[in-house]
């Protein structure tokens, strides 16, 4: 029987709906585009292994499930990729990643939508996730249900053959692949390792799964 995180107030709509209307407001003021979640350096390598694959095209659509304030798409955006689309429940998130990609100049199709409730037309060769999983992990209300929800849309929202690279956290590279046994895995991003009382460690784990066909 799978075990369920501990719920927290990161797992709620109000929290991450008030912090970017911080975020906004910061940005606004003095140009911060806010925080960079699980740090800059696991960013990078997001973004590197996608621009380095020969599995992702340019002009492949891709999606941030949960793109917060963008960074991650316009980093790629930046590289050349040409199909960008972030989502985010937060309609201040979706506010303050149009001001930021406008800022620099980036092309990206941003918009509101929940991954768990809503109903999607399109589908895409990518799919991201960086903490959204997480989030979801933590809602007080019912995340079971919801982790489940995301991992069926998730797979419905790919094409045949699309990827989904998550980064998580809160479960490790074993727990992910458990949890998204619908999906082949395809490989493990490395991040740095951590030794503490003689067991190892790491403070972020991200799987690129394959959809099956």
């Amino acid at each position: 029987m799978e075990e369920e995180l501990n719920s927290s107030i990161l797992g709620s709509y109000e929290f991450w709906n008030n912090l970017y209307h911080e975020e906004i407001e910061n940005f606004y003021d003095h140009g911060d585009v806010g925080e960079i979640w699980f740090g800059l350096e696991t960013s990078k390598r997001i973004v590197n292994w996608i621009n380095e694959s020969s599995l992702i095209k340019k002009d492949d659509s891709i999606i941030d499930l949960g793109c917060g304030n963008g960074m991650l798409l316009i980093e790629l955006s930046k590289l050349g990729f040409t199909n960008l689309h972030g989502i985010d429940y937060s309609s201040n998130a979706i506010d303050l990643a149009k001001a930021v990609c406008d800022k620099e100049q980036c092309s990206v199709n941003f918009f509101v939508k929940n991954i768990v409730d809503d109903v999607f037309e399109s589908k895409y060769k990518v799919c991201l996730d960086k903490g959204t999983y997480d989030a979801i992990s933590l809602d007080p209300e019912d995340a079971k249900s919801k982790r489940l929800s995301y991992i069926k849309n998730s797979s419905e929202l790919l094409e045949d053959d699309g990827l989904l690279i998550i980064t998580s956290c809160n479960w490790t590279d074993v727990e992910l692949t458990q949890h998204f046994n619908n999906f082949e895995v395809l490989e493990n991003i490395p991040a740095p390792v951590f030794k503490f009382g003689g067991k190892t460690g790491k403070t972020v784990s991200t799987v690129v799964f394959k959809k099956k066909r």
